[in-house]
């Protein structure tokens, strides 16, 4: 047998393998989703730059007479 022949039997090997395994995935690889997308830290910031800021937008509007 030739080299190139032993080489390409190699690979129709490798890819007759890949056939066989198509679609199964393991369950190491499959994200749980238990956790959040980001941090607590930037989840309390969001949170307090949203809450701030309506709460300046409330006091501002009721310094104002309600017409801003």
């Amino acid at each position: 047998m030739t080299t190139s022949r032993r080489l390409a039997d190699r690979k129709i090997e490798k890819f007759q393998k890949n056939i066989t395994k198509r679609g199964s995935v393991p369950e190491t690889t499959v994200k749980k989703g238990n956790g959040y997308p980001v941090g607590p830290a930037v989840l309390g910031f969001f949170i307090f730059v949203v809450i701030g800021s309506s709460l300046f937008q409330i006091i501002r509007t009721a310094t104002s007479g309600g017409m801003a």
